[in-house]
């Protein structure tokens, strides 16, 4: 079963920014399109920024411009540059395929003060 390490979360002001990892030990995602998500809250978890094999990448409205999703396949980790941190992205943020088809790790917890 593929474990996935997130980290790299923390406290920050508004306008701040984190870099997050993701590790996937022991496993060869270069063929799989990899993706952010994070969940607020009493909310759903949603997609945020998506990664393919090749390199393109796709992010939502809410975050384009600001966080940028990058991956290293020789070390199977993908990351998330965050830029310009608003309150509002204060979440526990996940990593997964961008079909979310292997189990979720334990998350990171970004929160972002006013």
């Amino acid at each position: 079963q593929v474990q996935l390490v997130e980290s790299g979360g923390g406290l920050v002001q508004a306008g701040g920014s984190l870099r997050l990892s993701c590790a996937a030990p022991g496993t060869i995602f270069a063929f799989n399109a990899m993706g952010w998500y994070r969940q607020a809250p009493g909310e759903r978890r949603e997609l945020v920024a998506r990664i393919t094999s090749g390199g393109s990448t796709n992010y939502a409205d809410s975050v384009k411009g600001r966080f940028t999703i990058s991956r290293d396949n020789s070390k199977n980790t993908v990351y998330l540059q965050m830029n310009s941190l608003k309150p509002e992205d204060t979440a526990v943020y996940y990593c997964n395929t961008a079909q979310g088809l292997w189990a979720w790790g334990q998350g990171t917890q970004v929160t972002v003060s006013s």
